[in-house]
């Protein structure tokens, strides 16, 4: 039987219109193995990297185990060298050197490695009601009534007047404890029910329940914060005082799952941005000697503003390019010039359980690829770096070479809400910049979900970037 002949309109249909595909009518089963192979080491990544110190961590031992070496000031430098710079531990900058000239650019990642959680205030530990809690003070953009009553852990570092820095993570261990924040129960909640989503949990109620038991051979005061700090004391040598100078963090006590019968998703804590974070790492991994040179960054801190020494509005950065340019004699002003970013951060998955606040035709979709977003930003794109057309071109070229699926994005309706990334601080080092990264749901939650394909996209996008000439 004979194919039936197109139309004119069908022909002229096909070659005009711009109509995205479901991801999966268009990878082949080859590169859906491969897919399911980089997400099992990405859920790997993950629950080995809780926070940012932890991340950074299991990043340098990986990059250590591909070959590469810590930057020193100074050290010669030539192509296929691979080096790295951490940022007091809390951040990460990694480079492989290229064939061109560092005055011809380089490729940049950029995505950051923190996530929305509870820290624990400097005088955190406190008893009422004989039960010990620690007062936090949330991190990030969290919907609050999201945190309560779902199991902790206490991740980060506790640093001693001597100078000792103890680490802390206690909930990954086998028969750790775990923690949690108190609700109201439903028969006693009438009036809390009455109130808006963004008020029934105040802040100041994020306490963290964190033991019941009195310390025995004592007739004073508040004998159950007593036995905490004995607990404490006994296990790291520390003393109530010594809160005050450490970095304490409660995160969700999830491992990454897969999401589905058909196990095409993923569900974890921290997917904003550690799943953009890990895709430039991977890719920067696997390259071999590029033409111009690739840098990855793994920043801190944006969750917040990219505010203080490890995030991007840091001069960190420039510093660690500056040192990479001296080694070849070239200015920096002059590699920033014809450089080029790729800001890695997520995108907002289109769900139709809520489609009020998302515009469809202009909606990352999951399954479709890596999303890119030519602008964030709020309301009339304020905060926003707002990509050229000349840079979105640039990338879809790119991508389109090396077979990656890719899908435009904006972040729901205009003055529905608005985010911001990294992208506006490596604009305005004169670095031509777009945001793209993986669309995910549920973002800024416990527990984000993700689309496989979409990781493994941007994955290949990262690595397609790095590569291009």
């Amino acid at each position: 039987m004979e194919d039936k002949k197109k139309s004119v309109g069908e022909l002229r249909r096909e070659a005009l219109c711009y109509a995205p595909k479901n991801g999966y009518d268009r990878i082949s089963a080859d590169e859906e193995a491969a897919m399911r192979a980089y997400c099992e080491e990405y859920k790997k990544f993950l629950d080995a990297g809780k926070t940012e110190r932890e991340c950074v961590d299991e990043a340098i031992r990986q990059a250590e185990a591909r070959g590469f070496k810590p930057f020193v000031r100074g050290m010669e430098l030539k192509a296929g060298d691979k080096v790295y710079r951490s940022n007091r531990g809390k951040a990460l900058m990694l480079a492989v050197i290229g064939n061109r000239s560092l005055a011809d650019g380089v490729n940049i990642g950029a995505a950051h490695i923190d996530s929305p959680r509870l820290d624990l205030k400097p005088n955190p530990l406190y008893e009422d009601g004989e039960m010990a809690f620690f007062k936090t003070h949330y991190y990030g953009g969290i919907r609050k009534y999201q945190w309560v009553t779902i199991p902790l852990e206490l991740h980060g570092v506790i640093a001693l007047k001597n100078g000792t820095v103890l680490k802390v993570a206690i909930g990954t261990g086998a028969g750790d404890p775990l923690f949690t924040v108190d609700d109201l129960l439903p028969h006693l909640g009438a009036e809390q029910s009455k109130k808006p989503l963004g008020e029934a949990i105040p802040a100041e109620s994020l306490n963290i329940l964190v033991g019941s038991r009195p310390f025995k051979d004592d007739e004073g005061a508040d004998r159950v914060k007593l036995a905490i700090l004995d607990i404490l004391n006994q296990k790291y040598g520390i003393v109530e005082e010594d809160f005050i100078s450490a970095e304490l963090e409660a995160v969700p006590a999830f491992r990454a799952s897969d999401i589905g019968f058909d196990r095409s998703l993923i569900g974890a804590y921290g997917h904003d941005d550690r799943v953009c974070a890990y895709a430039e790492f991977a890719a920067i991994l696997e390259l071999g000697v590029p033409e111009r040179t690739a840098v990855c960054i793994l920043a801190d801190k944006e969750e917040i503003g990219s505010e203080g020494v490890s995030g991007m509005q840091s001069a960190t950065f420039d510093t660690f390019m500056s040192d990479l340019c001296d080694t070849q004699k070239v200015p920096l002003k002059a590699c920033y010039e014809k450089s080029f970013c790729l800001s890695a951060d997520v995108t907002a998955a289109y769900d139709p359980n809520f489609p009020e606040v998302y515009e469809k035709r202009n909606s990352a979709r999951v399954n479709y690829g890596m999303g890119l977003s030519k602008y964030t930003g709020a309301r009339g794109k304020s905060g926003s770096s707002d990509a050229a057309a000349e840079v979105v071109a640039y990338v879809r070229r790119t991508l389109d070479e090396a077979g990656v699926l890719w899908q435009m994005a904006e972040l729901g309706k205009v003055d529905a809400g608005g985010g911001g990334t990294v992208a506006c601080f490596m604009a305005n080092r004169d670095i031509d910049t777009i945001d793209a990264g993986v669309p995910v749901l549920s973002m800024h939650s416990p527990f984000e979900t993700v689309s496989k394909l979409d990781c493994y996209m941007t994955y290949k996008g990262m690595k397609a970037v790095y590569e291009a000439k």
